[in-house]
């Protein structure tokens, strides 16, 4: 067992480490043969110890990230970076549990974002696709997509008034080995493939024009990685530059469709309003849904 205790600025700490996509960029990790050590923080509400990743090199905690000051304490000065995706990250299940959101994702990341400024450490944040339609305006189109945003201006303040250094991730519709399936928190893909699985109707939410970008989980922790690599403070659109509406995704699984009420919080276009990801990151995306969709319904 190698002692993280002596290492010199040699950590990487992912938030939400136990995760759909925390998990996913921890293992890109061990597999490319990282030497840093990483830790999670997760509080495994919607993470599960069946996505750690067995390896010397990973230390998993159990805690909320108010308390980062405390499960950190042993190692403060040794970290290089924080990606920050241990978040509430569900549109409609945000007008439900909107307490909850603002909890975790004003709060509970203010703490994070403080942690990473006070210890001069790079934070990459997981920010969302989810207030970029509309011109905007889509910004206060859920309580989720409201907390995302207040997040993103506090990074950007803070880099201005303290040089908190940060780089901006957005994710779109991530989907791929590890999403969630079976849970209120499942996104469209987990939900489709669950469904196909069990020979049940697919069930769109309607109208079912509602138009979104999907990203393979490969191809968003590579982008993660990219970002902090070659990232110069910046937001990095991490999308594939198509979209779909959802009735054409659900058509793409060939089975039978059911609809359900229309619900708030809906948006009804996705957006990659730079170039950041490409000019900067020299980052396309590598694998298209339709390709995945097809590869899922060989197997099953």
């Amino acid at each position: 067992m190698v002692n993280i205790n002596i290492m010199k600025k040699n950590i990487i700490v992912v938030t939400g480490g136990a995760g759909f996509i925390g998990s996913a960029l921890i293992k890109y990790f061990v597999e490319n043969k990282f030497k840093e050590k990483i830790i999670s923080i997760d509080n495994y509400s919607t993470g599960n110890k069946k996505n750690h990743v067995q390896n010397n090199n990973v230390k998993y905690l159990k805690g909320e990230n108010k308390n980062i000051n405390k499960l950190l304490k042993l190692y403060k000065d040794k970290i290089k970076v924080i990606f920050h995706f241990g978040e509430f990250s569900r549109i409609y299940q945000s007008f439900i549990k909107y307490k909850e959101c603002f909890d975790y994702n004003i709060h509970q990341s203010s703490q994070v974002i403080e942690f990473a400024k006070n210890n001069n450490v790079k934070i990459i944040y997981s920010a969302t696709s989810s207030n970029l339609g509309n011109k905007g305006a889509d910004e206060n189109l859920s309580p989720y997509a409201w907390s995302k945003s207040k997040n993103i201006e506090l990074i950007k303040n803070y880099n201005k008034w303290f040089g908190l250094k940060y780089e901006l991730v957005y994710f779109y519709n991530v989907y791929g080995p590890g999403q969630i399936m079976k849970s209120p928190m499942s996104a469209v893909i987990g939900i489709f493939e669950n469904l196909y699985k069990k020979r049940l109707p697919l069930t769109i939410v309607r109208p079912g024009t509602q138009r979104r970008d999907f990203t393979h989980i490969s191809d968003i922790v590579r982008g993660c990685h990219l970002a902090w690599k070659k990232g110069n403070q910046n937001d990095y659109m991490l999308g594939t530059k198509k979209n779909y509406s959802i009735i054409e995704i659900a058509k793409m699984f060939k089975t039978n469709i059911k609809y359900l009420p229309s619900r708030p919080g809906e948006r009804f276009g996705s957006t990659i309003p730079n170039n950041n990801a490409k000019k900067i990151l020299n980052y396309s995306a590598k694998i298209d849904i339709k390709d995945y969709v097809k590869e899922f319904i060989k197997k099953n």
